[in-house]
């Protein structure tokens, strides 16, 4: 298969339009990487970092997952973790999750979709962790919103919780984790307001984020219309919550 020959061709044409406007520009980008931010976040198409926060290459480390997941078994995200803090000196960790999350909207439905499954089993564990405070919803489509804000608030937590961030922290380095999110409908990113500079920060950050979560406010339906979950992409609203008849017992 050749259908892949115009990406070849699009590179070209960009690359020699970059050197126009600046012929020092790869040169210069090839002797240094001295990115201030890590980003840590879901694997979906529409979700370019750089893109959305309008960042050069080399000002952006990137880690990417289904659902933006921090865990202390992941050694991609961990390796990922620890090059940013103790070799690049990154100054800020954002974790951020999105609306619409077909991670997120699977792990609620319990789905049946493969090898993701055990993978989403840590977005249900977060749910089963609120479980009285999603129940107070109105709506599923709330919970899952409420849901995917709730998985950045626990993944911000898990990620000040690995030595390599407690040690920054014990040497005195300069380093705070952010947590936010991201609605793919109008293109704003959105601060949970939950920021951590030392661990002492932890706790009581994680309580107070958790318990000011704001109620919703009605918004127009972004669902595509898509009939079925896609991991890492995003699910229709409706299919998440069809998908609750094929859902394991609580």
């Amino acid at each position: 298969m050749r259908d892949v020959q115009h990406l070849l061709a699009q590179n070209h044409f960009w690359a020699t339009a970059m050197v126009g406007r600046d012929p020092d520009y790869f040169a210069r980008l090839a002797n240094q990487q001295r990115p201030h931010y890590l980003w840590i976040g879901c694997a979906d198409s529409r979700l370019p970092a750089e893109l959305i926060m309008q960042l050069a290459p080399g000002e952006l480390f990137v880690h990417r997952n289904v659902a933006n997941l921090v865990l202390h078994t992941d050694l991609n995200c961990l390796s990922v973790l620890q090059f940013a803090v103790e070799v690049l000196q990154v100054r800020h960790v954002i974790v951020c999750g999105h609306y619409g999350c077909g991670g997120i909207g699977a792990a609620w439905a319990y789905a049946r979709l493969g090898l993701v499954d055990t993978w989403l089993q840590n977005v249900q564990n977060v749910r089963e962790g609120h479980a009285m405070h999603l129940a107070s919803l109105q709506s599923d489509v709330e919970r899952i919103d409420r849901l995917s804000e709730l998985n950045v608030i626990e993944q911000v937590s898990s990620a000040c919780r690995t030595s390599i961030v407690q040690e920054a922290w014990q040497r005195g380095q300069a380093l705070a984790v952010h947590g936010w999110i991201y609605r793919v409908d109008d293109g704003l990113l959105h601060d949970l307001e939950v920021t951590v500079t030392a661990a002492a920060e932890l706790q009581p950050q994680y309580d107070r984020a958790v318990g000011t979560l704001p109620p919703f406010k009605a918004r127009p339906d972004s669902s595509d219309g898509s009939a079925r979950t896609a991991p890492g992409g995003d699910a229709s609203r409706r299919a998440a919550t069809t998908a609750r008849s094929r859902r394991r017992p609580e």
